[in-house]
């Protein structure tokens, strides 16, 4: 079950559901205006979190701006064209592809098949919509490409494009008064590769573009909030790994032994995982 938790009056999020591939969603409380982070994956999953808003007392929002343009981001702006929806350009571009695609079994099918959608997403969409697949891509009416600092009334929200493996239009949202980074799934892997992948070189500029960000607490979209030690115990794997990446491309087994080398202990099962992507992922630009 979803619920909205306040980390601070100022910042909300509703929790995710791995099932239907529900991201959480963030809500930044301004004097003047208020930002949706995300539109959801659903007009239900975003409907969902009006109304849990509602019953917290919190207006209506005004702004959403999107992380990018991966289905579970994008389909509950149908629900929300009375508000002001900002996303980078690249996400406007890469969502504007959709616009032909139909969204029924065989359609679903088909992509998979062609490997233009992941089974993953498509058995996804089939929960979260049942058999009524009336969505509709909608297009953000404000753009930006690089940075866009958002003033909501005693509280800002600065949008940065940040990219990615996971995407290329990957957008972080940074709360300066909160100290909150809202990571969206920036540093998730590349899920729509033939293997799910990760490559070091992105990952280390990624990493680098992240630690300008003074934060405190950092979102994952499709785990939780976190504080900045846990972030940076992750920060501190996904680096370790990357560069040896580098140094073993494509070679999991001197990775694993090189990596346990240096903790002193095996490795568990998420880090394992990380390294699989690597190997995946080595060779890549």
């Amino acid at each position: 079950m979803q619920t909205l938790i306040s980390h601070s009056p100022r910042f909300w999020y509703m929790t995710p559901v791995a099932e239907t591939d529900r991201p959480i969603l963030g809500v930044v409380v301004g004097e003047t205006h208020t930002l949706l982070i995300d539109a959801g994956n659903s007009e239900s999953h975003v409907t969902d979190l009006l109304t849990a808003m509602e019953a917290k007392g919190l207006k209506r929002p005004t702004l959403v701006a999107l992380t990018h343009w991966h289905w579970d981001h994008i389909f509950g702006l149908s629900a929300l064209t009375d508000l002001v929806s900002i996303a980078s350009t690249e996400t406007k571009n890469r969502m504007e592809r959709l616009l032909p695609y139909e969204w029924d079994d065989a359609s679903l099918d088909e992509r998979v098949k062609s490997e233009i959608e992941i089974p993953f997403c498509a058995e996804a969409i089939r929960l979260e919509f049942g058999a009524q697949r009336t969505m509709r891509v909608v297009l953000p009416t404000l753009t930006f490409d690089d940075t866009l600092t958002l003033d909501l009334g005693g509280v800002h929200v600065i949008l940065k494009h940040v990219g990615g493996d996971h995407a290329a239009d990957s957008v972080v949202a940074y709360i300066p008064e909160e100290r909150v980074l809202f990571l969206g799934d920036a540093l998730y892997a590349n899920l729509y590769a033939p293997s799910w992948r990760m490559t070091a070189e992105a990952t280390l500029r990624l990493l680098h573009l992240l630690d300008r960000f003074d934060a405190d607490a950092y979102v994952w979209s499709h785990g939780e909030v976190v504080s900045r030690e846990a972030f940076e115990k992750d920060r501190d794997i996904l680096r370790r790994l990357a560069v040896l990446a580098l140094d073993f491309p494509g070679n999991e087994a001197m990775m694993t032994a090189q990596y346990e080398q240096k903790v002193g202990r095996p490795v568990d099962e998420e880090e394992q995982e990380l390294i699989t992507f690597f190997v995946n992922g080595s060779g890549e630009a």
